[in-house]
């Protein structure tokens, strides 16, 4: 079995944000889904808003990061911006409607064993799926 580098990066990356969500739940009690911590900073509770807030400048520093060190990773946009921006708020509607995101569910629900979070993570992947087949996938 050849191993390439891309399928290196994919594994490592893969294990740092199962790391890191391991250790948010460990330290912290808190899932990792990025839209329950958005949604904390949105709507917030007293004393529970400067975690979440330096979480998202973490998020936002590390892809700084990345691109600094590796702007060729980053592609650019394959659709028009209006068309990423309705993406955008489909997603938001659908994260809102599925009770959390890909990464709450998919990531921190899956390895808790949440029957939800199943239920959730094969209707993204499924909806995913069939959008690729409709639309013929990335051009």
């Amino acid at each position: 079995m050849h191993l390439s580098p891309d399928w290196i990066r994919a594994a490592i990356g893969g294990a740092l944000i199962g790391i890191s969500a391991t250790l948010m739940l460990a330290f912290n009690g808190r899932v990792t889904g990025i839209s329950g911590i958005v949604g904390g900073v949105v709507h917030p509770s007293p004393g529970d808003v400067a975690w979440r807030a330096l979480f998202l400048v973490g998020l936002v520093l590390g892809g700084l990061a990345v691109y600094a060190v590796t702007p060729a990773a980053f592609a650019a946009p394959a659709v028009k911006l209006g068309t990423a921006a309705l993406a955008g708020v489909f997603v938001g509607v659908g994260t809102r409607l599925g009770n959390g995101c890909t990464s709450g569910h998919g990531v921190c629900g899956l390895s808790r064993f949440s029957v939800r979070s199943l239920v959730a993570t094969l209707t993204f992947i499924t909806t995913g799926a069939v959008t690729v087949a409709l639309t013929g996938g990335a051009r």
